[in-house]
């Protein structure tokens, strides 16, 4: 089986891009700590949000620059897996560390003002779901995968995009219309309904539905900067979870839309459960000493 020797450490671990997150880390404990001074509203930030914020940047790095990113061209379960935590873990990780006094500046910005109507959680769901799911059309999958430009292009989208799917259920400005607990349990449902048909897709597919992890050619052109000058040969005699894997690549196509999927539904199931037990206690504060042990507030 090859393996990740055939592969540069550039490759592997895109230095340029660890020193881009390494710096936003460095830069973003400089303004929760030395530098908040600077903000007329700020406050202490908690140091498990600092440390909640930092593992969501380290888990972007390592699916969109890492080891993973890399496992993701070569795997499309890898890739799956990728997705569900860029887009599904990461951005609430991301949007808990960061505080509104920090926030606030920023969507003073004109521009953003304007924009703010883009916002309603109706668009925000709409725009991530339909982001993702054209993107896992196999025609504009293959042809995203072997542009470089189009395909940084297009992760940002989707990680924008799911930063405003998220916002909705995690806004960290008080002052701004917060949606109810019904509200936010229903726009959870609903999210995990939309992206149900492309899962569905591809884990029941009868046949591998994307080039770039079967035709040599294609997956050559998506793979050919991560292969060193003088092992290009190995471009031309394997594609697919088969350079890494003896899985087939129709059953690492299934792997990956039931990943997905998995994922996705914990993940909302966990936030589900923690949004119903908000609501709970909201509406029914005298009841607080009757709930059962598992939906005990302490």
């Amino acid at each position: 089986m090859l393996g990740l020797q055939y592969f540069s450490f550039e490759a592997i671990w895109s230095p340029l891009f660890l020193l881009l997150f390494i710096g936003v880390a460095i830069v973003y404990l400089l303004l929760v700590g030395p530098w908040s001074i600077r903000f007329k509203e700020s406050e202490a930030v908690a140091w498990w949000r600092k440390a909640v914020f930092l593992i969501g940047l380290t888990l972007l790095y390592l699916t969109q620059a890492g080891p993973l990113s890399l496992l993701a061209h070569l795997m499309f379960s890898a890739h799956m897996f990728n997705m569900a935590v860029s887009y599904i873990l990461v951005p609430p990780l991301l949007l808990i560390g960061i505080p509104a006094w920090m926030l606030r500046p920023l969507l003073r910005i004109r521009v953003l003002q304007y924009l703010k109507f883009l916002m309603h959680p109706l668009l925000t769901m709409v725009f991530f779901n339909a982001a993702f799911s054209f993107y896992h059309i196999p025609t504009i999958h293959d042809y995203v995968m072997t542009n470089y430009e189009v395909h940084a292009a297009y992760y940002v989208l989707l990680l924008v995009t799911s930063l405003m799917m998220w916002w909705p259920i995690i806004n960290p400005l008080s002052d701004e219309e917060q949606l109810s607990g019904l509200k936010k349990m229903g726009y959870i449902f609903a999210n995990g309904v939309l992206i149900t048909p492309a899962c569905a897709l591809i884990v029941f597919a009868n046949e591998p539905m994307y080039n770039t992890f079967t035709d040599p050619t294609i997956w050559a052109e998506a793979m050919g900067y991560c292969v060193p000058a003088g092992q290009d040969w190995v471009l031309t005699q394997f594609s697919g979870p088969q350079f890494f894997t003896s899985m087939s690549a129709l059953d690492d196509q299934q792997l990956g839309g039931v990943i997905m999927k998995l994922l996705q539904e914990t993940l909302y199931g966990i936030l589900l459960l923690y949004v119903f037990k908000e609501w709970y206690r909201n509406e029914n504060p005298e009841k607080e000493d009757d709930l059962p042990p598992s939906m005990d507030p302490a």
